[in-house]
């Protein structure tokens, strides 16, 4: 083809055709040249897609459109001949002892040579492939072409549109109802894989999570989010890594076995195996707005100082509603001081370690120059503990969780859905807003909340407000914060101090850069902490339905935990 997609003719065949020409066969007014330019252009469009004669094309096979048996070189050269010649007339048909006329041809197509003396006719195939949109002087017909609908999907042939077109005599085409699918829904997933899924089934849908965020700090696609509802929920695809499972403390982790792996055999007795415990205050105005003696406030405060952080990962009230906890990262002794309290709903903490999120306030370091401290619930540290002691480095939460140099835990029994609490408990039940409360604290079994004068507006069991606590912390023996650097709680200790547990050489090094700012003293009742301690403890065996066993492995096989808690062992197979 040439470059305008023209036939490429040899300059000796143009001659010929031109000289073979008469000047009778020219229509009056037109020049040797026009004459020349139309031959071509009827050349053109008799011969679409047939090789040229110096072809190599042995191979070339003609389709019948009658349904009859395909046309090979060695029975149509003879036809093809006739059809390509165009100095020849009929010639070629006769040397090949045919006989050809123009009403009687059977070679299969017509010429220009062979209507002898007709006008310049394109080629009009009898019993082969035609060209079936024009006629036979090669002119579109008259077309009928359907207006778009409007607003409606094109009815083009008035048919029913479900029915099929052209398919076989005899040939059953339907397709069996999702069969692929059905197939595929009915492989099991390998037993190594453990999904999201798994989690939502045992843990979250069953009202058993504990918002400690593990499960998206854990997930190295960043699949796992935060919902409006305050819990877990999948964001993205899940690629079935089993993390989220393997590192939730009410799923595949075995909080108990974390305990021994981070503090040695004896942390699993009695309230641990702590370095030294003492009672102690901040003594600074600032600690009116503390919870007792203001201590992880003091503590972070000059860590923050010394140079030794730079933030601390602490709850903040919510700006929207009243005594709602959220994360917050602070980064200056006032932020501290404005944050100094206790709020007893969870923040979803280690989902908040993210270090992007707070790349605003943390100063120009790569990742693994930063140190954080992070105060938070025995829950949030063991989960936190068991991160660490793994290496990977494929997730946006790793590189906060790696900067976590110091772990403060709050002495916690339990905790509260703030709803349930807040809504539920103190509004309407008590008519109490949350905008009036200054004060709360969880003391002696008691539930005990202040104005912002300080005057106390409820004295109650802290059984009154069960059905607020999360159902999770009922299976919780960690009431001290066994794998904390130090722990902070307000069990053991006069009013106005705070009781201090230091567990590791990190605590005892933040507790003496902050010795000199405190008043201090051993630990006032020892035995209040034991006590507490093991009163959890037995609570949380009569709720837990699977052994506690600290010397077994880390991690719990969600097979084993479905056997144990009655969950779907492949909730997916179940409409999950």
């Amino acid at each position: 083809m040439g470059i305008n997609g023209e036939d490429e003719r040899s300059e000796s065949s143009d001659k010929a055709s031109s000289a073979e020409r008469s000047s009778a066969d020219r229509p009056s007014g037109r020049s040797p040249r026009e004459d020349g330019e139309a031959a071509s252009r009827e050349d053109e469009r008799r011969f679409p897609h047939v090789p040229t004669s110096d072809d190599d094309d042995d191979a070339v096979i003609v389709p019948d459109a009658d349904g009859g048996a395909s046309r090979s070189r060695e029975n149509t050269d003879h036809a093809r001949e006739g059809a390509i010649a165009t100095d020849g007339g009929n010639d070629a048909a006769e040397a090949s002892g045919e006989s050809c006329s123009p009403n009687t041809c059977t070679c299969g197509e017509k010429t220009a040579a062979d209507t002898d003396g007709e006008s310049e006719t394109p080629p009009v195939a009898t019993d082969g492939a035609g060209v079936a949109n024009v006629d036979e002087m090669g002119e579109l017909g008259e077309l009928e072409f359907t207006e778009p609908a409007e607003n409606v999907s094109q009815d083009v042939d008035n048919g029913s549109p479900d029915t099929r077109v052209g398919i076989p005599d005899g040939v059953d085409l339907e397709t069996p109802d999702y069969s692929i699918r059905s197939r595929m829904n009915d492989i099991e997933t390998p037993d190594e894989k453990t999904w999201f899924m798994e989690l939502d089934e045992a843990v979250i849908d069953e009202g058993r999570c504990i918002q400690c965020g593990t499960c998206v700090a854990a997930c190295p696609s960043d699949s796992i989010g935060i919902g409006d509802d305050g819990l877990p929920e999948l964001v993205k695809m899940c690629t079935g890594c089993s993390m989220c499972w393997d590192f939730c403390p009410r799923g595949g982790l075995r909080y108990e076995r974390q305990w021994k792996i981070t503090g040695g055999e004896d942390n699993v007795k009695g309230a641990g195996d702590p370095i030294t415990e003492f009672s102690a205050k901040v003594e600074d105005d600032w600690t009116d707005e503390a919870q007792d003696g203001g201590v992880v406030t003091g503590v972070l405060a000059t860590l923050l100082e010394e140079g030794e952080i730079d933030g601390a990962l602490v709850a903040t009230e919510s700006e929207e509603d009243a005594w709602k906890a959220e994360s917050f990262l602070a980064t200056t002794t006032e932020e501290l001081i404005e944050n100094a309290g206790t709020v007893y709903n969870q923040t979803m903490a280690l989902g908040n370690l993210d270090l992007e999120q707070w790349k605003h306030k943390l100063p120009d370091k790569s990742w693994d120059e930063l140190s954080l401290a992070v105060v938070g619930t025995p829950c949030e540290i063991e989960g936190l503990r068991a991160l660490q002691d793994f290496e990977w480095d494929y997730q946006q939460q790793n590189e906060g969780i790696r900067a976590v140099d110091y772990t403060i835990a709050l002495m916690c029994t339990k905790n509260f859905n703030y709803q349930k609490l807040m809504g539920e408990q103190l509004e309407e039940k008590r008519n109490i807003a949350p905008e009036e409360i200054g004060k709360m604290d969880v003391l002696n079994g008691k539930m005990m909340v202040y104005d912002h004068e300080g005057e106390m507006i409820v004295e109650e069991d802290i059984e009154n407000f069960h059905d607020a606590a999360l159902k999770g912390c009922d299976e919780c023996a960690d009431f001290t914060g066994f794998c904390s650097d130090i722990t902070v709680g307000s069990v053991g200790s006069s009013d106005d101090y705070s009781s201090v547990i230091i567990r590791t050489e990190t605590g005892m090094d933040a507790w003496e850069m902050t010795e000199s700012k405190l008043d201090y003293h051993d630990l006032e009742d020892k035995s209040a902490v034991g006590k507490l301690q093991g009163w959890d403890k037995k609570k949380a065996f009569e709720s837990l339905q699977r052994p506690f066993d600290p010397d077994a492995p880390r991690f719990i096989e969600y097979k084993d935990h479905a056997e144990n808690y009655g969950t779907e062992l492949n909730p997916h197979d179940f409409g999950h």
